[in-house]
């Protein structure tokens, strides 16, 4: 995982990947784990920093902890659905259809 993302997750599965800089989330991945399936929800940055990258990033420490964990990734999340689509063979080892 990319250093300064966290995942942070409650009892229930539920949470983020969250990019904080000095106390301030930058950036969050929402997503839901059940099982071996890990749904991404939505990704959001903060306004005056989108367009560095950050989206990216938060979309490498995902997919490196889906294999990590051997998940399958439901992209629900418009933003990483499209990547996918994109870029299928970066993602059809965790791509659940």
């Amino acid at each position: 995982m990319t250093n300064n993302i966290k995942l942070q997750l409650d009892k229930r599965g539920h949470g983020a990947f969250v990019l904080e800089h000095n106390g301030t989330r930058d950036a969050e991945m929402a997503v839901s784990i059940n099982g071996r399936t890990m749904t991404v929800h939505h990704t959001e940055v903060d306004q005056k920093l989108r367009g560095k990258g950050m989206a990216g990033e938060l979309l490498n420490a995902m997919t490196q902890y889906a294999r990590d964990n051997s998940l399958d990734v439901i992209p629900v999340c418009p933003y990483v659905n499209t990547m996918f689509q994109r870029h299928p063979e970066q993602y059809n080892d965790i791509w659940k259809r």
